[in-house]
């Protein structure tokens, strides 16, 4: 058995030797109704963001990102998607082997805090699903592993959800993906893993066979986007992967501040 001594003695460390790994991801946008921007984000980050995920078994971490006008200014997508909607963007990592041990934990959390009133009636899930980690990307030079980039002060993120093409799969997007150098300094890949069927209802079930693309950039992603985002959703396109059904930076969230609630 390697010690940890051996093995923290390098600085990038092969997915199947790390002890704490990503396995799966909730990746939820939501869009707070006209009149209730301050009071959603407060009740998210003060509330819900804990109590919905973060103290959940097998809980990695998590992180919050908005798209303000400036943000939402950058989309772009095929049409699938409202662009106009999502200004908030939760992600959560679930520990490896452990997905239905933490959904099942989940929806009886979320149930509980339906019926004591701890719920926010006025917001919409724009896209709300489980996605299965597919694989993790570096940029050249980059030992950053993805189980900590939620946990880094990033510069923000570029989310892309893809709606695949007949016949293709996530596999099909991680060779294309893994033929290329990427932009951001780490980035993941995955595809839909089921909601399960007691959730509730306000969760929308997607209909559209989707991958997603995350990738962490150490710049606000907004100075490199038309260099580098926009390019790759393109070639995405081009090689007969899917259609963009979204494409957008995000910047994190400022916690115990009521920043960006004005600028959406």
């Amino acid at each position: 058995m390697q010690t940890s001594e051996e093995l923290f003695s390098k600085a990038d460390i092969a997915r199947a030797d790390r002890p704490i790994r990503l396995g799966s991801l909730l990746f939820t946008m939501v869009e707070p109704r006209p009149g209730h921007a301050v009071a959603y984000n407060r009740w998210y980050e003060r509330d819900h963001f804990y109590s919905g995920c973060m103290i959940g078994e097998y809980t990695v971490s998590g992180g919050r990102y908005v798209a303000t006008k400036a943000e939402k200014a950058k989309r772009f997508g095929s049409g699938s998607m409202d662009l106009s909607k999502g200004s908030y963007l939760a992600l959560y990592w679930i520990l490896d082997e452990h997905h239905q041990d933490w959904d099942a934990w989940a929806v009886k959390q979320v149930n509980v805090l339906h019926s004591t009133g701890r719920m926010f009636k006025e917001r919409d899930h724009i896209h709300t699903s489980f996605y299965n980690y597919d694989a993790e990307y570096n940029a050249p030079g980059s030992s950053m592993p993805i189980e900590l980039a939620l946990d880094r002060a990033y510069g923000g993120l570029a989310a892309f959800i893809i709606d695949l093409n007949p016949g293709k799969t996530g596999d099909d997007l991680v060779a294309f993906l893994k033929a290329r150098d990427l932009p951001g300094d780490v980035a993941l890949s995955g595809s839909p893993l089921p909601l399960d069927p007691t959730s509730p209802k306000d969760v929308p079930v997607e209909e559209k066979d989707r991958a997603v693309l995350v990738s962490f950039s150490i710049e606000d992603p907004k100075s490199v986007w038309e260099e580098k985002y926009v390019p790759l959703a393109k070639a995405i396109e081009d090689a007969g992967i899917g259609l963009i059904a979204i494409a957008s930076p995000f910047i994190p969230t400022i916690p115990g501040t009521d920043s960006y609630t004005d600028q959406l």
